[in-house]
């Protein structure tokens, strides 16, 4: 990565720590997807039931294989019979995994879900929830926030699990209607009502989508 690109990432993420912090909420920095695995790890302790929606920030940084591996009660909805019950489970669990759609620099995390199984368990549920997120999904208000989830994230998640939606075709929003929509509920998370409920691990990478 280019050395101008690295220390205008530092920049960032340290106003966006702060904006984190003023919202009641942890944030990390990690140069790396190595230091980005082990911030995950410290804050995950052995012996945890841990959960994830369909995070591929997590997957690519080697925090899934981790989970599986180690001394934790990993739920995987994938190898689930039942993958409501699975999802379901995620309510009660000690940590939930995730990442966001977009956020901004002082803080606020945008997610769309067409399930509403993975923003209904970051709005309430687990006891601690550990995002991943890339510094290309840093924005500098609510409203490019919302249009990068809309526009970037929403598109490329219908493709990848081959869905009939217009964004699928046109590679950015329209604002549909269609019964294979991801954008079904919309959250913003301005403020953490619990304090150490939610850890923001910002990564010196492009994650996810």
């Amino acid at each position: 990565m280019n050395e101008n690109v690295i220390k205008r990432n530092k920049l960032l993420a340290e106003k966006t720590i702060k904006g984190l912090e003023s919202r009641n909420m942890s944030g990390y920095y990690a140069e790396s997807k190595e230091e980005a695995l082990k911030k995950a790890l410290e804050l995950i302790p052995e012996g945890s039931t841990v959960t994830m929606g369909g995070c591929m920030s997590a997957q690519e940084i080697g925090l899934v294989d981790a989970l599986k591996d180690g001394n934790y009660d990993f739920i995987d909805r994938d190898k689930e019979e039942d993958k409501r019950a699975a999802m379901l489970k995620a309510y009660d669990a000690d940590v939930y995994i995730a990442s966001c759609n977009a956020m901004t620099d002082d803080g606020v995390l945008v997610n769309i879900d067409g399930n509403s199984n993975r923003v209904s368990a970051i709005a309430q549920g687990p006891k601690k929830v550990v995002f991943i997120v890339g510094m290309n999904k840093v924005c500098d208000d609510v409203d490019g926030a919302m249009k990068r989830a809309r526009n970037v994230a929403a598109p490329i998640n219908v493709q990848r699990f081959d869905l009939n939606t217009p964004c699928a075709k046109l590679g950015r929003c329209m604002d549909c209607k269609s019964p294979d929509t991801i954008c079904c509920q919309f959250l913003i998370t301005r403020f953490s009502r619990h304090k150490d409920r939610i850890h923001v691990v910002l990564v010196n990478d492009d994650l996810g989508f």
